[in-house]
Protein backbone atom coordinates (compact mmCIF):
# COMPACT_ATOMS: atom_id res chain seq x y z
CA UNK A 1 0.00 0.00 0.00
CA UNK A 2 1.42 3.43 -0.69
CA UNK A 3 0.97 6.95 -2.37
CA UNK A 4 4.00 8.61 -3.83
CA UNK A 5 4.96 10.98 -6.56
CA UNK A 6 5.39 9.10 -10.70
CA UNK A 7 2.69 6.48 -9.63
CA UNK A 8 5.43 4.51 -7.76
CA UNK A 9 4.35 1.59 -5.27
CA UNK A 10 5.35 0.27 -1.82
CA UNK A 11 4.11 -2.12 0.06
CA UNK A 12 5.40 -3.54 3.72
CA UNK A 13 4.47 -6.98 4.86
CA UNK A 14 5.27 -8.44 8.35
CA UNK A 15 5.45 -12.09 8.70
CA UNK A 16 4.37 -13.85 11.87
CA UNK A 17 4.20 -16.76 12.82
CA UNK A 18 1.28 -19.20 13.00
CA UNK A 19 0.06 -19.94 17.17
CA UNK A 20 0.85 -23.06 18.38
CA UNK A 21 -3.13 -23.51 19.15
CA UNK A 22 -4.47 -22.93 15.04
CA UNK A 23 -1.64 -25.30 14.14
CA UNK A 24 -2.97 -27.92 16.74
CA UNK A 25 -6.50 -27.42 15.27
CA UNK A 26 -5.36 -27.53 11.63
CA UNK A 27 -3.59 -30.81 12.39
CA UNK A 28 -7.27 -32.50 13.92
CA UNK A 29 -8.86 -31.31 11.29
CA UNK A 30 -6.64 -32.63 8.60
CA UNK A 31 -6.47 -35.46 10.14
CA UNK A 32 -10.42 -35.62 10.02
CA UNK A 33 -10.50 -34.82 6.35
CA UNK A 34 -7.73 -37.83 5.40
CA UNK A 35 -10.40 -39.97 7.60
CA UNK A 36 -13.18 -39.40 4.99
CA UNK A 37 -13.27 -41.49 1.50
CA UNK A 38 -11.59 -39.96 -1.22
CA UNK A 39 -13.52 -40.32 -4.07
CA UNK A 40 -16.95 -39.93 -2.45
CA UNK A 41 -15.48 -36.54 -1.44
CA UNK A 42 -14.37 -35.60 -4.65
CA UNK A 43 -17.63 -36.32 -6.14
CA UNK A 44 -18.92 -33.99 -4.02
CA UNK A 45 -17.18 -31.31 -4.78
CA UNK A 46 -17.44 -31.72 -8.28
CA UNK A 47 -21.53 -30.86 -7.78
CA UNK A 48 -20.51 -27.79 -5.50
CA UNK A 49 -22.16 -24.25 -7.33
CA UNK A 50 -20.80 -20.84 -6.17
CA UNK A 51 -22.30 -19.16 -2.99
CA UNK A 52 -22.97 -16.39 -5.61
CA UNK A 53 -25.62 -18.54 -7.51
CA UNK A 54 -27.49 -19.44 -4.14
CA UNK A 55 -30.46 -17.46 -3.02
CA UNK A 56 -29.55 -17.69 0.88
CA UNK A 57 -25.51 -17.19 -0.14
CA UNK A 58 -24.64 -14.63 2.58
CA UNK A 59 -22.57 -16.38 4.46
CA UNK A 60 -20.31 -15.18 7.02
CA UNK A 61 -16.42 -16.25 7.79
CA UNK A 62 -15.57 -16.32 11.44
CA UNK A 63 -12.13 -14.17 11.87
CA UNK A 64 -9.70 -16.65 13.12
CA UNK A 65 -6.98 -14.29 13.70
CA UNK A 66 -7.17 -10.95 12.64
CA UNK A 67 -8.19 -12.45 9.04
CA UNK A 68 -10.80 -9.54 8.18
CA UNK A 69 -8.94 -8.62 4.70
CA UNK A 70 -8.79 -12.41 4.34
CA UNK A 71 -12.46 -12.90 4.35
CA UNK A 72 -13.46 -9.88 2.62
CA UNK A 73 -11.30 -10.94 -0.19
CA UNK A 74 -12.53 -14.59 0.15
CA UNK A 75 -15.97 -13.08 0.04
CA UNK A 76 -15.26 -10.93 -3.07
CA UNK A 77 -14.03 -14.48 -4.77
CA UNK A 78 -16.51 -16.29 -3.96
CA UNK A 79 -19.54 -13.95 -4.40
CA UNK A 80 -18.26 -13.54 -8.62
CA UNK A 81 -19.98 -16.38 -10.35
CA UNK A 82 -18.02 -16.06 -13.08
CA UNK A 83 -14.85 -17.25 -10.92
CA UNK A 84 -16.76 -19.95 -9.25
CA UNK A 85 -17.65 -21.34 -12.54
CA UNK A 86 -13.85 -21.35 -13.21
CA UNK A 87 -13.12 -23.10 -9.79
CA UNK A 88 -15.77 -25.74 -10.28
CA UNK A 89 -13.41 -27.01 -12.59
CA UNK A 90 -10.03 -27.37 -11.62
CA UNK A 91 -8.39 -30.43 -11.31
CA UNK A 92 -8.64 -32.37 -8.09
CA UNK A 93 -5.40 -33.21 -6.57
CA UNK A 94 -4.75 -36.88 -6.11
CA UNK A 95 -2.65 -37.13 -2.79
CA UNK A 96 -4.36 -35.63 0.29
CA UNK A 97 -0.82 -33.75 1.25
CA UNK A 98 -1.28 -32.55 -2.13
CA UNK A 99 -4.80 -31.32 -1.17
CA UNK A 100 -3.80 -29.53 1.40
CA UNK A 101 -1.45 -27.56 -0.03
CA UNK A 102 -3.55 -26.64 -3.27
CA UNK A 103 -5.12 -22.86 -2.94
CA UNK A 104 -7.98 -23.86 -5.59
CA UNK A 105 -8.94 -27.11 -3.92
CA UNK A 106 -9.17 -25.43 -0.59
CA UNK A 107 -11.38 -22.58 -1.75
CA UNK A 108 -13.64 -25.14 -3.61
CA UNK A 109 -13.75 -26.73 0.17
CA UNK A 110 -14.40 -23.84 1.50
CA UNK A 111 -17.08 -22.78 -1.21
CA UNK A 112 -18.69 -25.99 -0.44
CA UNK A 113 -19.11 -25.48 3.57
CA UNK A 114 -20.61 -22.11 2.39
CA UNK A 115 -23.12 -23.72 0.56
CA UNK A 116 -23.87 -26.95 2.50
CA UNK A 117 -23.80 -25.64 5.97
CA UNK A 118 -26.76 -24.43 7.48
CA UNK A 119 -24.81 -22.13 9.84
CA UNK A 120 -24.78 -18.05 10.13
CA UNK A 121 -20.77 -18.04 9.46
CA UNK A 122 -18.21 -21.03 8.57
CA UNK A 123 -14.87 -21.03 9.58
CA UNK A 124 -12.03 -20.40 6.66
CA UNK A 125 -8.93 -22.30 8.98
CA UNK A 126 -8.45 -25.37 5.88
CA UNK A 127 -7.71 -22.48 3.53
CA UNK A 128 -5.79 -20.41 6.19
CA UNK A 129 -3.48 -23.12 6.83
CA UNK A 130 -2.65 -23.86 3.52
CA UNK A 131 -1.85 -20.30 2.68
CA UNK A 132 0.23 -20.36 5.71
CA UNK A 133 2.41 -22.92 3.84
CA UNK A 134 3.33 -19.85 1.30
CA UNK A 135 3.74 -17.09 4.29
CA UNK A 136 0.61 -15.96 3.99
CA UNK A 137 -0.04 -15.81 7.79
CA UNK A 138 -2.50 -15.25 10.61
CA UNK A 139 -2.02 -12.66 12.89
CA UNK A 140 -0.81 -10.58 10.50
CA UNK A 141 -2.45 -6.99 9.31
CA UNK A 142 -2.39 -7.24 5.48
CA UNK A 143 -2.88 -4.73 2.99
CA UNK A 144 -5.81 -5.61 0.74
CA UNK A 145 -4.40 -4.59 -2.46
CA UNK A 146 -1.09 -6.71 -1.93
CA UNK A 147 -3.45 -9.69 -0.69
CA UNK A 148 -5.23 -9.72 -3.73
CA UNK A 149 -2.46 -10.28 -5.93
CA UNK A 150 -1.19 -12.62 -3.86
CA UNK A 151 -4.24 -14.90 -3.98
CA UNK A 152 -4.69 -14.36 -7.66
CA UNK A 153 -0.86 -15.48 -8.05
CA UNK A 154 -1.01 -18.58 -6.08
CA UNK A 155 -4.58 -19.82 -7.65
CA UNK A 156 -2.91 -19.35 -11.41
CA UNK A 157 0.22 -21.06 -10.20
CA UNK A 158 -1.81 -23.93 -9.13
CA UNK A 159 -4.47 -23.78 -11.97
CA UNK A 160 -3.32 -27.46 -14.16
CA UNK A 161 -5.90 -26.57 -16.72
CA UNK A 162 -4.59 -24.20 -19.46
CA UNK A 163 -8.02 -23.24 -20.70
CA UNK A 164 -8.41 -22.31 -17.17
CA UNK A 165 -5.47 -20.48 -16.68
CA UNK A 166 -6.42 -18.60 -19.85
CA UNK A 167 -9.99 -18.20 -18.42
CA UNK A 168 -9.12 -16.06 -15.62
CA UNK A 169 -6.15 -14.71 -16.84
CA UNK A 170 -9.06 -12.72 -18.95
CA UNK A 171 -11.50 -12.43 -16.54
CA UNK A 172 -8.96 -10.37 -14.28
CA UNK A 173 -6.55 -9.14 -16.67
CA UNK A 174 -6.07 -5.46 -17.62
CA UNK A 175 -4.43 -4.92 -20.45
CA UNK A 176 -2.70 -1.37 -21.51
CA UNK A 177 0.34 0.28 -23.57
CA UNK A 178 2.97 2.35 -22.30
CA UNK A 179 4.28 4.74 -24.39
CA UNK A 180 8.14 6.71 -23.56
CA UNK A 181 8.96 9.84 -26.10
CA UNK A 182 11.66 11.96 -26.15
CA UNK A 183 10.92 15.42 -26.37
CA UNK A 184 13.84 16.62 -28.50
CA UNK A 185 14.14 13.76 -31.45
CA UNK A 186 10.21 12.66 -31.24
CA UNK A 187 11.77 9.10 -31.11
CA UNK A 188 9.16 7.25 -29.14
CA UNK A 189 9.57 3.62 -27.57
CA UNK A 190 6.23 1.35 -26.63
CA UNK A 191 6.08 -1.72 -24.34
CA UNK A 192 2.29 -3.40 -23.42
CA UNK A 193 2.09 -4.85 -20.27
CA UNK A 194 -0.89 -6.08 -17.93
CA UNK A 195 -1.86 -5.39 -14.47
CA UNK A 196 -4.49 -7.26 -12.10
CA UNK A 197 -5.49 -3.75 -10.52
CA UNK A 198 -5.29 -0.06 -11.64
CA UNK A 199 -3.33 1.45 -8.82
CA UNK A 200 -5.18 4.91 -8.62
CA UNK A 201 -3.57 8.06 -6.74
CA UNK A 202 -5.90 10.17 -5.20
CA UNK A 203 -3.44 13.14 -4.72
CA UNK A 204 -1.86 14.54 -7.77
CA UNK A 205 1.63 15.49 -8.14
CA UNK A 206 1.38 18.87 -6.31
CA UNK A 207 -0.42 16.78 -3.25
CA UNK A 208 -4.35 18.23 -4.47
CA UNK A 209 -7.50 16.00 -3.50
CA UNK A 210 -8.41 14.49 -6.49
CA UNK A 211 -12.58 14.68 -6.68
CA UNK A 212 -13.71 11.97 -7.83
CA UNK A 213 -13.16 8.29 -9.15
CA UNK A 214 -13.37 9.65 -12.94
CA UNK A 215 -10.71 12.17 -12.25
CA UNK A 216 -8.39 9.82 -10.59
CA UNK A 217 -8.90 8.21 -13.77
CA UNK A 218 -8.20 10.51 -16.29
CA UNK A 219 -5.18 11.47 -13.70
CA UNK A 220 -3.60 7.93 -13.76
CA UNK A 221 -3.77 8.42 -17.51
CA UNK A 222 -2.81 11.63 -18.37
CA UNK A 223 0.66 12.08 -20.36
CA UNK A 224 3.48 12.98 -17.46
CA UNK A 225 6.76 14.95 -18.51
CA UNK A 226 10.26 13.70 -17.39
CA UNK A 227 12.17 16.29 -16.57
CA UNK A 228 15.30 17.30 -14.35
CA UNK A 229 16.45 14.52 -12.55
CA UNK A 230 13.43 12.46 -14.20
CA UNK A 231 14.99 12.89 -17.57
CA UNK A 232 15.81 9.61 -19.52
CA UNK A 233 18.72 8.49 -21.81
CA UNK A 234 17.96 8.89 -25.23
CA UNK A 235 19.87 6.56 -27.23
CA UNK A 236 19.20 8.61 -30.93
CA UNK A 237 20.42 11.92 -28.98
CA UNK A 238 23.02 10.06 -27.24
CA UNK A 239 22.32 11.86 -23.57
CA UNK A 240 19.61 12.19 -21.32
CA UNK A 241 16.91 14.69 -22.32
CA UNK A 242 13.21 14.91 -21.21
CA UNK A 243 10.77 12.22 -21.91
CA UNK A 244 6.81 12.30 -21.80
CA UNK A 245 5.50 9.14 -20.40
CA UNK A 246 2.22 8.49 -21.03
CA UNK A 247 0.21 4.93 -20.90
CA UNK A 248 -3.35 3.97 -23.07
CA UNK A 249 -5.96 1.57 -22.23
CA UNK A 250 -5.67 -1.24 -24.49
CA UNK A 251 -8.16 -4.11 -22.76
CA UNK A 252 -10.02 -4.29 -19.93
CA UNK A 253 -11.52 -7.10 -18.17
CA UNK A 254 -15.26 -9.19 -17.48
CA UNK A 255 -13.77 -8.20 -14.07
CA UNK A 256 -11.84 -4.72 -13.31
CA UNK A 257 -10.22 -4.07 -9.95
CA UNK A 258 -9.91 -0.38 -8.97
CA UNK A 259 -7.08 -0.07 -6.26
CA UNK A 260 -7.39 3.38 -4.43
CA UNK A 261 -3.93 4.32 -3.47
CA UNK A 262 -5.41 5.24 0.44
CA UNK A 263 -2.10 5.25 2.36
CA UNK A 264 0.00 7.72 1.90
CA UNK A 265 4.00 7.64 2.67
CA UNK A 266 6.13 10.34 4.01
CA UNK A 267 9.48 11.21 3.54
CA UNK A 268 9.83 10.23 7.15
CA UNK A 269 8.38 6.46 6.07
CA UNK A 270 5.53 7.43 8.18
CA UNK A 271 2.47 6.04 6.90
CA UNK A 272 -0.96 7.56 7.23
CA UNK A 273 -4.30 7.05 5.19
CA UNK A 274 -5.59 9.47 3.07
CA UNK A 275 -9.29 9.88 4.30
CA UNK A 276 -11.00 12.83 2.27
CA UNK A 277 -14.51 12.33 0.53
CA UNK A 278 -14.26 10.12 -3.08
CA UNK A 279 -17.20 9.54 -4.65
CA UNK A 280 -17.23 6.71 -7.11
CA UNK A 281 -20.37 5.89 -9.45
CA UNK A 282 -22.46 2.51 -9.52
CA UNK A 283 -22.09 2.51 -13.69
CA UNK A 284 -18.72 3.47 -14.90
CA UNK A 285 -18.45 4.20 -18.83
CA UNK A 286 -14.55 4.41 -19.54
CA UNK A 287 -15.48 5.76 -23.08
CA UNK A 288 -17.28 9.00 -20.96
CA UNK A 289 -14.24 9.07 -18.88
CA UNK A 290 -11.26 8.78 -21.36
CA UNK A 291 -10.43 10.61 -24.24
CA UNK A 292 -9.32 9.07 -27.34
CA UNK A 293 -5.15 9.35 -27.02
CA UNK A 294 -5.70 8.03 -23.59
CA UNK A 295 -7.05 4.25 -25.59
CA UNK A 296 -5.37 2.46 -27.58
CA UNK A 297 -8.35 -0.43 -28.59
CA UNK A 298 -10.89 -1.09 -31.26
CA UNK A 299 -14.59 -0.36 -31.42
CA UNK A 300 -15.63 -3.33 -30.25
CA UNK A 301 -13.11 -3.42 -27.41
CA UNK A 302 -14.31 -0.04 -26.89
CA UNK A 303 -17.97 -1.16 -26.76
CA UNK A 304 -17.34 -3.63 -23.84
CA UNK A 305 -15.99 -0.91 -21.96
CA UNK A 306 -19.54 -0.10 -19.62
CA UNK A 307 -19.39 -1.73 -16.11
CA UNK A 308 -21.35 -1.90 -13.01
CA UNK A 309 -20.53 -1.67 -9.43
CA UNK A 310 -20.11 -5.28 -7.84
CA UNK A 311 -18.16 -4.74 -4.61
CA UNK A 312 -15.82 -2.57 -2.73
CA UNK A 313 -13.50 -3.60 -0.11
CA UNK A 314 -13.83 -0.85 2.68
CA UNK A 315 -10.81 -0.10 5.61
CA UNK A 316 -11.26 1.56 8.41
CA UNK A 317 -9.39 2.11 11.63
CA UNK A 318 -5.84 3.72 11.15
CA UNK A 319 -2.60 2.41 9.30
CA UNK A 320 -1.85 0.32 12.48
CA UNK A 321 -5.21 -0.89 13.69
CA UNK A 322 -7.73 -1.23 11.00
CA UNK A 323 -9.83 -4.19 9.41
CA UNK A 324 -11.34 -4.47 6.48
CA UNK A 325 -14.94 -5.15 5.30
CA UNK A 326 -16.91 -6.03 2.23
CA UNK A 327 -19.81 -5.03 0.52
CA UNK A 328 -20.78 -7.28 -2.32
CA UNK A 329 -23.91 -6.84 -4.64
CA UNK A 330 -25.53 -10.14 -5.31
CA UNK A 331 -25.67 -10.91 -8.72
CA UNK A 332 -28.66 -13.08 -8.70
CA UNK A 333 -30.43 -10.56 -6.33
CA UNK A 334 -29.46 -7.64 -7.41
CA UNK A 335 -29.51 -6.64 -3.68
CA UNK A 336 -26.04 -5.04 -0.97
CA UNK A 337 -24.49 -6.85 1.15
CA UNK A 338 -22.25 -6.10 4.00
CA UNK A 339 -19.94 -9.37 5.07
CA UNK A 340 -17.91 -8.11 8.39
CA UNK A 341 -16.50 -11.82 9.10
CA UNK A 342 -19.46 -13.64 10.71
CA UNK A 343 -21.63 -10.74 10.42
CA UNK A 344 -23.73 -10.82 7.25
CA UNK A 345 -26.64 -7.74 6.68
CA UNK A 346 -28.22 -6.78 3.80
CA UNK A 347 -27.42 -3.01 3.64
CA UNK A 348 -28.66 -0.33 1.41
CA UNK A 349 -27.18 1.51 -1.47
CA UNK A 350 -26.92 4.87 0.67
CA UNK A 351 -24.90 2.16 3.01
CA UNK A 352 -22.30 1.64 0.47
CA UNK A 353 -22.04 5.56 -0.10
CA UNK A 354 -20.36 5.79 3.28
CA UNK A 355 -17.25 4.28 2.55
CA UNK A 356 -17.17 7.52 0.25
CA UNK A 357 -14.43 9.45 2.94
CA UNK A 358 -14.53 12.15 5.39
CA UNK A 359 -11.82 14.02 5.93
CA UNK A 360 -12.77 14.66 9.43
CA UNK A 361 -13.26 11.00 10.45
CA UNK A 362 -9.45 9.78 9.79
CA UNK A 363 -10.72 6.17 11.11
CA UNK A 364 -14.07 6.54 9.36
CA UNK A 365 -14.75 3.54 6.56
CA UNK A 366 -13.18 4.30 3.58
CA UNK A 367 -13.51 2.51 -0.13
CA UNK A 368 -10.14 0.89 -0.77
CA UNK A 369 -10.42 -1.86 -3.55
CA UNK A 370 -13.55 -1.46 -6.17
CA UNK A 371 -14.55 -4.69 -7.88
CA UNK A 372 -16.53 -3.27 -11.55
CA UNK A 373 -18.11 -5.81 -13.23
CA UNK A 374 -18.54 -5.45 -17.24
CA UNK A 375 -22.35 -5.00 -17.97
CA UNK A 376 -22.66 -6.58 -20.98
CA UNK A 377 -20.12 -9.58 -21.63
CA UNK A 378 -18.32 -10.63 -24.52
Amino acid sequence: MGQRSGRQERSKILELALSETMKAKAEVQNNEEGAEEPKAKDWRIASVFGVADLKNGAIGLYNIGQSCCLNSLLQVFLMNRHFTTILRRITVPPRAAQKRRNVPYQMLLLLEKMQCGKQKAVSPIDLACCLSVYRVKLFVQYDAAQLFLTLWNLIMRQMKKPELVEELNYLYTICVQEHLACQKCSSETKRNSSMLTLPLPVLDSNSHMLKTLEDCLQYFFHPEELTDHNMCFCEQCGRKTPFLQSMKLVHLPQTLTIHLKRFCFEQSAYIHKLSHYLPFPQDLDFNAVLTENQCQADDNEKAAWQYELFAVVAHSGSTSHGHYCAYIRSLTECKWYCFNDSEVCQVSWDDVKCTYGHSNLHWGETAYLLIYMRKHPQ
